[in-house]
């Protein structure tokens, strides 16, 4: 297909998203709307293509869009240093909601086990944790 003679039908299945989010990311700045042409119709082109795949590929990694749009801004022979440092702070951020997990992984394991190992009478502690404190009794 030659350059600027795709819909947004067709970007967007060329693209792997759907129309409403072509039109979503263009409502965020994060993609330009190219001017109606004869008939009304919008061509897209390559470069509406590979946009749409960076900002992907930037989500699959761990992204937000706020991000993304950030690093849209970036200059990718000037600004080398500061992606850098963006995507370190996303490892760290990553790291830090993995550290999370795994506390709370541990604590519910720890709960299931008091479940599966309390005398009968015991109320089961995963129904218990979910009790308003006041008033437990049903």
């Amino acid at each position: 297909m030659q350059p600027g003679n795709m819909t947004i039908g067709r970007l967007a299945r060329d693209a792997g998203v759907g129309v409403e989010a072509i039109r979503y990311y263009q409502r965020r700045g994060l993609l330009d709307t190219p001017r109606a042409g004869p008939g009304g119709w919008r061509r897209y082109g390559a470069r509406h293509l590979e946009r749409l795949q960076f900002i992907k590929r930037a989500q699959a990694v761990g992204f937000t869009l706020d991000e993304v749009a950030g690093l849209l801004q970036l200059d990718e022979l000037k600004d080398r240093a500061l992606a850098r440092r963006r995507a370190l702070e996303k490892i760290a951020d990553i790291e830090s909601r993995i550290g999370q997990l795994r506390r709370v992984n541990k604590a519910l394991r720890r709960l299931v086990a008091e479940c599966r190992h309390g005398a009968a009478g015991e109320p089961c502690p995963i129904i218990r944790m979910a009790l308003p404190e006041a008033g437990s009794k049903r």
